[in-house]
């Protein structure tokens, strides 16, 4: 019987996760999908920001306009 159980864990792969990993439910993945949603959001928000400084802002901290437009329009997704 233990023989079963060993190849049936090595097939699943529940041998390798952690205690805390197996017990996470819908309110962990709300939390992630929450967290991934607010990562997002500051991404899109600073984007635009970085978009509407002047050049010579750009110029101070070392980006070009085309980099910056080129940030700008990268989806929001994209790390």
């Amino acid at each position: 019987m233990a023989k079963a159980t060993q190849s049936f864990l090595s097939r699943t792969n529940l041998s390798h996760r952690t205690p805390a990993a197996v017990g996470r439910g819908a309110g962990h993945w709300l939390t992630t999908m929450f967290d991934r949603f607010a990562t997002w959001s500051e991404r899109r928000r600073q984007r635009r920001a970085l978009e509407a400084l002047p050049d010579h802002l750009l110029s101070d901290i070392g980006i070009s306009r085309a980099d910056a437009e080129q940030e700008a329009h990268k989806p929001f997704w994209q790390g």
